[in-house]
């Protein structure tokens, strides 16, 4: 019995050790998860709203950063046919009931039109003018059997021959000349750029709209020998019937460099704004003007070219075999052919799209299909500016904040463990530069300066400013901060181990309050990007065509653009809005999680 008590108590003893051992760990836990440093991490993260705002920053952070690489912007781009077009990737797609029985399509500058084998019409896209909308009635209209998109107007011809138009009718585009309206037999049509051009079977061209733009003065022993006619807001070239090419103008230009080879070897012509290209009897290609976006680039095609059309900087060419090859500008996709199964019958390019027809009559697409924020006034993609204005938003932002922080850290380090007769001429010094109105400064010398400086050098102007004006505050609040902790037991120590002032400072003393220079950093860097904003938005920040949310705000202060072109104004806002708000939000977690106090107050 004995034995046994004591073999007993032997094992109450262990499982007693055990549990005094089991609480001494439970008890350094516990002290391990009451360190100020845990502390601090748990609060902050247990604070729902502070790691939704790093997410929602981190978000925004890493699409500014990265996406730029992958979108890139070239802020000298401008382009007014494709200026205001709303959010949206409906321009190349064609309605149901024309995708399979298609006879003609064209391409306009946002938009596109085509009519089916019944000679009904159909439009899509973005529309640049409600007046496209409005089509003529069907007694009028009758069958379509040709059909081509402009700027912002259409030309189409009925099976009576009657040339018909739609859309902006300024500029003369409605005046049809007499002939066209009387049932001319019509082989050509084309709606460009503010002017039209019908091209009769008897070799004829007309031509009507802005002959200020664009003078077409064609020569009495040309007309009637025309085979064939590309244009663009250049120049006019024709294909007369025995393979020649002739250019409608008496300029030089390189459009008007024509290789003397191919003439009267031409049998198809096609047109960029750049560069003119040629095919001849022996299925080849021949490319002459500006080497613009690669246009002049033919790549090795695979067998003769039959036809050969072109939009702004890209051409594609129908072969024999009824496949389609396509080269030159590929920013949208104009040069990425989809995969066609069956013989294309008839290409249709412009502006940044391009159509083909296959034998079934089913329409295939590619190149531009939208915006996925739209563009501003200038044509310019929204998104891809919104990306880049908002790296240069929290570039200003981030370099200011680091400048005051520094400068704020060292007057406030000094002036707190000095005190004394230096403490009271630094705390002068601050209150003299607090007292400078940051915003009317700012505009004064930006309007001294004016166009003298470069545009770097007007960005780094902007950053110094923001921060050799902001660290008063952050100054303050290391200055109290060192006051309290320059007592400490350590700072005596330090002292005592003959640790110079500056080491004892910056060494020891800073960061123990390193917690709360971060909180007022990260507070401090929302408000210089909405300082930064704000001063591109009144025009004496980044200017154009550099892109920043302020500046892309500037842009949208007109009521039309409010009211019309919501997209311009909205993106914007809420991406500045967004992150200012997630900043501030992490602000006042961190601040939060250090002075758990602070919510009491």
């Amino acid at each position: 019995m004995a034995g046994k008590f004591r073999k007993k108590k032997s094992t109450m003893a262990v499982v007693g050790q055990r549990m005094m051992m089991g609480g001494n760990d439970a008890v350094k836990e516990q002290e391990e998860l009451q360190s100020p440093a845990q502390m601090v991490a748990e609060s902050f993260v247990h604070n729902k709203i502070a790691m939704a705002g790093v997410v929602c920053f981190l978000i925004i952070f890493a699409c500014c950063v990265i996406l730029p690489f992958f979108f890139p912007i070239d802020k000298y781009y401008q382009d007014v046919t494709q200026a205001n077009v709303a959010p949206g990737f409906g321009m190349l797609k064609a309605p149901a009931a024309l995708a399979g029985d298609a006879l003609d399509i064209s391409v306009g500058s946002t938009y596109s039109a085509g009519i089916d084998r019944e000679g009904r019409v159909y439009e899509w896209g973005t529309f640049p003018n409600e007046k496209l909308k409005k089509l003529p009635s069907s007694e009028e209209m009758g069958k379509l059997t040709m059909i081509s998109a402009g700027l912002d107007h259409i030309v189409a011809v009925n099976d009576q021959g009657s040339v018909l138009t739609w859309g902006n009718d300024r500029m003369g585009l409605s005046s049809i000349p007499m002939e066209l309206r009387m049932g001319e037999k019509i082989k050509q049509i084309y709606a460009g750029y503010q002017v039209s051009f019908a091209l009769t079977e008897d070799g004829e061209l007309y031509n009507w709209g802005n002959s200020y733009l664009l003078d077409v003065r064609v020569p009495s022993e040309l007309q009637g020998t025309i085979e064939k006619f590309v244009a663009n807001t250049n120049i006019v070239l024709v294909l007369t019937q025995d393979g020649r090419v002739v250019p409608l103008s008496s300029k030089a230009s390189a459009y008007t460099r024509i290789p003397e080879e191919i003439q009267g070897h031409v049998v198809d012509l096609a047109l960029t704004d750049e560069s003119a290209a040629a095919v001849t009897d022996d299925g080849k290609v021949h490319v002459w003007g500006n080497n613009v976006k690669k246009t002049m680039e033919v790549p090795e095609l695979n067998g003769s070219v039959a036809s050969i059309v072109g939009g702004r900087y890209h051409y594609a060419a129908l072969l024999e075999d009824g496949s389609v090859q396509a080269w030159g500008d590929d920013t949208f996709g104009q040069g990425n052919v989809p995969s066609i199964k069956e013989k294309v019958t008839k290409l249709s390019a412009g502006y940044y799209g391009t159509y083909a027809i296959g034998e079934s009559g089913k329409v295939y697409s590619w190149g531009l299909k939208g915006y996925v924020m739209g563009t501003d006034a200038f044509g310019r993609d929204v998104f891809r500016r919104l990306l880049v204005g908002g790296r240069m938003s929290m570039t200003v932002g981030a370099i200011a904040v680091i400048i005051s922080t520094l400068i704020g850290v060292m007057v406030g380090g000094i002036s707190g463990y000095k005190g004394g007769r230096i403490d009271n001429v630094m705390m002068r010094l601050t209150e003299i530069v607090s007292s400078i109105p940051f915003l009317p400064f700012a505009i004064i010398l930006s309007a001294i300066l004016g166009n003298s400086v470069s545009e770097m050098e007007r960005i780094v102007i902007i950053m110094l400013i923001l921060g050799l004006l902001s660290w008063p505050g952050i100054a303050r609040l290391v200055r109290g901060s060192v006051l309290a902790e320059r007592e400490q037991e350590f700072v005596t120590a330090a002292k005592a181990l003959g640790v110079r002032e500056m080491g004892i400072v910056f060494r020891h003393i800073i960061p123990n309050v390193i917690t709360v220079i971060i909180v007022n950093a990260t507070l401090d860097f929302a408000t210089c990007m909405l300082t930064e904003s704000s001063l591109s938005f009144i025009g004496f920040g980044v200017q154009e065509p550099s892109a920043t949310w302020g500046n892309m705000l500037n842009g949208s202060q007109a009521a039309k653009v409010i009211q019309d072109y919501w997209w311009r104004w909205l993106f914007p806002a809420i991406a500045l809005g967004l992150c200012t708000i997630s900043i501030n939000c992490v602000g006042d977690g961190l601040r939060d999680a250090i002075d758990p106090k602070s919510k009491e107050r």
